[in-house]
């Protein structure tokens, strides 16, 4: 009882300093955006958000001086530390890396020149439960909104209490706030954006695969070498014009849609669509963990999509496997989690999507597990399916069953610890 008591005073006290310092963080920020006036770029969405925040940065930085926020720094401490600028991420030990960011954000208020700010910030804004994204706009109200996709059973579902629609209208107030001189950029793809549109003041740039999207994506397949999966190739289309795009090394579709946002924000600041092509080829590239293409052991190729999980992504994922010829496909997928009443149904429909796409299915997880049974029922081999509850135990099995060649898959959410089983499927020498 002692212990228990301890332990929740600690847990108290915690909250309260962490409160403290946000409380002092978002003091700072919005003075420092007070004082140097960016332009603000704000991006959020449940899928594509990191990956659009790059490709905006990359369209952007060779013509004007930009700041992206760095890695994951999305929420009411990363947006504060990414306005303030020049840390990559949180450091430890906590206090003193707390008290070096406010005394360099005090003498940069007090002493740094205007023309050495940046004259654009590109902010990543994370709705992980009701309100986050009111708490973002009082720091630093954006000037244009980007909202890259939430899929009809988005992730962080289960903290709110009305599901769905409660992360559609957190995430929708992102481009609400948006006056009429400002600009809304929006994936006319996804259906619940589209519930949006009509709310929206601001001007509105839409991008997709839709007919009617300002920048339009057409003919979307992957490159190979051999039997090799070499990138992802598309044309983006504008009304006077359609320009050939290729990644190399990336996989899923979903970069396509971060792409073609980067070419309709470059427009706001006046960036043609063959300059923005130029410079997202010269210098996008997946983040760790999203969709990047690795030489795994034994001539293999890794999917890596080990950062993060949710019903659209997978969804994405595994239709782009369709699109692949030639090679035996596995998928190692994990729990997806924090979907609330949308788990059951959301892990039976990947599932039935796996035993579609998929020759060789590992599930980690108990969640995971659904889309097991599922696939079995939909008509997969049981000699094809294998359930686990730990990566370790995914990655034994995995390096039991995979051939030479495979193309193999690997995603689930963040907690379930995939990138071990990247990591030791792309260990040099093997």
């Amino acid at each position: 009882m002692r212990l228990r008591r301890l332990l929740r005073r600690r847990i108290y006290n915690m909250k309260k300093h962490i409160a403290f310092l946000s409380s002092g963080m978002k003091y700072l920020a919005q003075l420092t955006v007070r004082r140097f006036s960016p332009t603000i770029v704000a991006v959020t969405g449940s899928v594509g958000k990191t990956s659009t925040k790059e490709a905006i940065y990359a369209v952007l930085s060779g013509h004007m001086r930009v700041r992206k926020s760095p890695g994951n720094l999305n929420n009411e401490l990363g947006v504060p530390l990414a306005i303030v600028g020049g840390y990559e991420r949180i450091e430890t030990p906590a206090l003193w890396f707390w008290l070096r960011v406010i005394v360099r954000a005090l003498w940069q208020l007090a002493f740094a020149r205007k023309d050495a700010f940046p004259e654009v910030l590109v902010l990543e804004y994370a709705a992980d439960k009701p309100g986050d994204i009111s708490y973002l706009l009082s720091i630093a109200k954006p000037h244009v909104g980007v909202i890259s996709a939430i899929g009809s059973v988005p992730v962080h579902a289960e903290q709110y209490p009305t599901g769905t629609e409660g992360v559609i209208r957190e995430k929708g107030k992102l481009v609400f706030a948006l006056g009429a001189s400002d600009t809304a950029v929006v994936n006319a793809d996804d259906v619940s954006i589209k519930t949006l549109l009509h709310k929206i003041r601001a001007r509105t740039i839409v991008f997709g695969q839709s007919h009617g999207s300002a920048v339009r994506i057409t003919h979307v397949s992957h490159t190979m070498k051999g039997d090799k999966i070499d990138g992802l190739v598309f044309k983006l289309e504008t009304v006077s014009t359609s320009l050939p795009v290729f990644l190399p090394r990336v996989f899923s579709v979903a970069h396509a849609g971060a792409v073609a946002a980067g070419v309709c924000v470059g427009q706001v600041f006046d960036i043609n669509a063959i300059d923005a092509l130029q410079a997202i080829e010269a210098s996008y590239a997946p983040i760790g963990g999203r969709s990047a293409i690795l030489e795994g052991m034994k001539d293999t190729q890794i999917i890596d999509e080990s950062y993060n999980s949710s019903p659209l992504a997978l969804e994405t994922a595994l239709q782009s496997l369709t699109s692949v010829y030639g090679p035996r496909k596995i998928a190692v997928l994990g729990d997806m989690l924090e979907l609330g009443p949308y788990t059951i149904q959301a892990h039976k429909d990947a599932g039935a999507l796996a035993a579609r796409c998929v020759d060789v299915l590992i599930t980690v997880g108990s969640r995971a597990r659904i889309m097991a049974q599922e696939a079995l029922d939909k008509g997969m081999s049981a000699n094809a399916v294998h359930v686990c509850e730990t990566a370790q135990d995914g990655l034994e099995i995995l390096q039991r069953v995979f051939r030479k060649g495979d193309v193999i898959l690997i995603k689930g959410s963040h907690s379930i610890g995939l990138e071990s089983v990247v990591k030791e499927m792309t260990k040099v020498g093997e």
